[in-house]
């Protein structure tokens, strides 16, 4: 199948986008849709939006204007963006109703992450017995286990308040058992900040990656320490900083013979893909073979860092996203087809980030039908689990697959993530 082609005018494709999802096919059907609702919602009979000024809106920039406050708020009401989402140029002084809400908002979520964190003065002395450095690190095992099940909304506050009981028994702990729960803090601070990284809230992981830091620089663990540099290079990732990943990973691979075969790979593939968003795939190549070298030798029994142990193919995922993110979408499809073959249906929210890449990888490669049926199944999945990380691919998606809007199967996408839109 080929693109949609003929003249290209600067139309508005976000508001486009938007009307789709929400299944106004046409312009006419949307203007009287929008002014159903508007009059609903306003309780103003007189409330309108004629067709002419929705074609003008999807129209080139300079006809577009601005939309009066009233007509805003419907937008805002009805597609769950506000006009500067839309394609509409801000005019000065544009602020958003809901900004100062907003602002409290991330004011509360802050102090709520941080409190979940610090453990504020002084703190009575009691005795710590060694034992409990047991007891933690079995339940970390258990944390991971769940969160392939059910997620990271549902783990943030017992990880999160688990650490906490963790840094107040470290105030009281003395020589080895002192530096054994900083160890063990250290690897609840990282699964936090992975369970925000993975929620889409990169300013609390960020938080925590800082705090997963300083416990390890505390415990002297030089294995630690490599895992908190990867760990905050996994954030850089997700910024899109392909420098800030290779400048945090060198630093973690700087004495790499004295860490254990694991972190140096985790260090490798992060590596890679700070290469790949610099556009370096010779040096994607030769960190993934590299550390698929020394796999075999991974025999540790620290229970943080396993997704090496526990991933089927787990440095072909990092080969096949690293593909993608360089646009080589042939050879990540095939890559992906070998990947998804051995994943496991318990790992659901993994098998739907890997089938929107897969997806991408397809219409990279112009094989829009492959992608719209590979798409089917990551919808399914996003729309169950509300993963944060899925949605942002599947949006990676809609944008590689933007030369098929106007086709068929350009609809039929639109039609598949509807419903994973409404709620996002």
């Amino acid at each position: 199948m080929t693109p949609h082609t003929g003249a290209m005018s600067p139309r508005n494709d976000a508001l486009r986008a938007a009307r789709l999802r929400v299944g106004w096919r046409t312009m006419e059907q949307a203007a009287a849709a929008l002014s159903a609702h508007g009059q609903a919602l306003l309780d103003n009979a007189h409330f309108t939006v004629a067709p002419r000024t929705w074609r003008r809106w999807e129209g080139r920039q300079e006809q577009r204007g601005w939309p009066p406050e009233e007509t805003a708020q419907v937008l805002h009401d009805t597609l769950g963006r506000w006009p500067e989402d839309l394609g509409f140029t801000v005019p000065a002084g544009w602020i958003r109703p809901e900004r100062q809400h907003e602002d409290q908002v991330e004011r509360r979520t802050f102090i709520s992450v941080t409190a979940a964190a610090l453990v504020a003065g002084p703190v009575a002395p009691q005795h710590v017995d060694p034992a409990l450095i047991d007891y933690f690190q079995s339940q970390l095992e258990g944390h991971y286990r769940a969160d392939m099940f059910l997620g990271p909304h549902d783990l943030i506050g017992t990880v999160s308040e688990q650490y906490r009981l963790i840094d107040k028994l470290v105030r009281s702990a003395k020589g080895e058992t002192r530096r054994g729960l900083l160890r063990v803090g250290a690897a609840y601070a990282a699964l936090v900040g992975w369970l925000y990284q993975d929620a889409g809230d990169l300013g609390a992981a960020s938080f925590w990656r800082g705090v997963t830091q300083e416990i390890a620089v505390r415990s002297r663990d030089p294995h630690l320490i490599g895992y908190s540099l990867v760990n905050q290079a996994q954030v850089r990732t997700d910024l899109g900083d392909g420098y800030g990943v290779i400048d945090l990973c060198e630093a973690a691979l700087e004495d790499a013979d004295a860490l254990v075969p694991k972190v140096r790979i985790m260090a490798m593939q992060q590596r890679a893909h700070g290469a790949s968003l610099t556009g370096d795939r010779t040096t994607v190549d030769q960190l993934i073979d590299t550390a698929s070298g020394l796999i075999h030798r991974v025999d540790d029994d620290l229970p943080w860092g396993n997704a090496c142990r526990r991933t089927p193919g787990y440095l072909e995922v990092q080969r096949a996203t690293c593909y993608g993110r360089l646009g080589l979408g042939r050879e990540a499809d095939q890559l992906w087809t070998q990947v998804l073959a051995a994943v496991p249906s318990t790992a659901r929210r993994d098998r739907g980030v890997y089938l929107a890449r897969h997806a991408t990888a397809a219409a990279v490669s112009r094989e829009p039908d492959h992608a719209v049926e590979i798409a089917r199944e990551a919808a399914t999945i996003a729309a169950e689990t509300r993963s944060v990380r899925m949605l942002r691919e599947l949006g990676t998606l809609e944008r590689a697959m933007r030369p098929w809007h106007d086709a068929p199967v350009g609809r039929d996408l639109a039609e598949i993530l509807a419903p994973v839109n409404e709620g996002s």
